[in-house]
């Protein structure tokens, strides 16, 4: 009995650690924290709507701001790994749930995979912003929130990985480049998001 038990941990640990495993948790993960975060927003934009109460607005920006940022970071990294995939680069997924799908093998790959890798997120960031805005409208402070934390998310993963491509142009060494990376320059990345984002809200209303 116990030999029996111990093979079938065996063999389910084996399958975990699996790509495919690994790749479909993944996806499970970020579908299901997209479909909370749009649940939420949902249910207090319809709040916000039958009741016009101040809270339910409050909480409808609230919701909204998180549903846009989740939603356009999330097709921005699965672009970059649509992008990795396309161009047959060596990568592994990432061993733990998290944002980023995959782990970028710089060694085993040259810098026109890498290129089209990174392109690839920033082109998913823009068809999410464009999805966004194609299928809501900006009616109430809740839905314009929304919209532009979906720009803000844009921006953001613009300004991290546009300047760590054009130096690399220079230096012909990604991850040099992305070690450049200091929290400061993640603080200003961070900081000129959230200044677009506010901007893009007060157009929007």
């Amino acid at each position: 009995m116990n030999d029996s038990v111990n093979s079938t941990e065996a063999a389910f640990a084996e399958l975990s650690q699996r790509p495919g495993f690994l790749l479909a948790k993944q996806a499970g993960i970020h579908l299901a924290v997209w479909l909370l975060s749009f649940s939420l927003f949902a249910a207090t934009d319809s709040w916000t709507e039958l009741t016009g109460s101040s809270l339910a607005s409050l909480l409808n920006m609230l919701t909204g701001i998180v549903a846009g940022f989740v939603t356009v970071n999330l097709v921005h990294e699965w672009f970059h790994y649509l992008g990795a995939k396309l161009t047959s680069g060596q990568y592994a997924i990432a061993a733990r749930p998290g944002l980023f799908v995959f782990d970028w093998h710089f060694d085993k790959n040259s810098l026109g995979r890498f290129y089209v890798m990174s392109i690839a997120g920033s082109v998913g960031g823009a068809l999410g912003v464009w999805y966004l805005f194609a299928n809501i409208s900006p009616d109430n402070s809740g839905r314009a929130a929304l919209l532009a934390a979906g720009v803000a998310g844009f921006v953001l993963g613009s300004l991290i990985e546009w300047p760590v491509l054009l130096r690399t142009r220079r230096s012909r060494d990604p991850l040099a480049e992305l070690s450049k990376l200091t929290p400061p320059v993640l603080g200003r990345a961070i900081a000129g998001s959230a200044i677009t984002g506010v901007l893009c809200w007060m157009a929007l209303t």
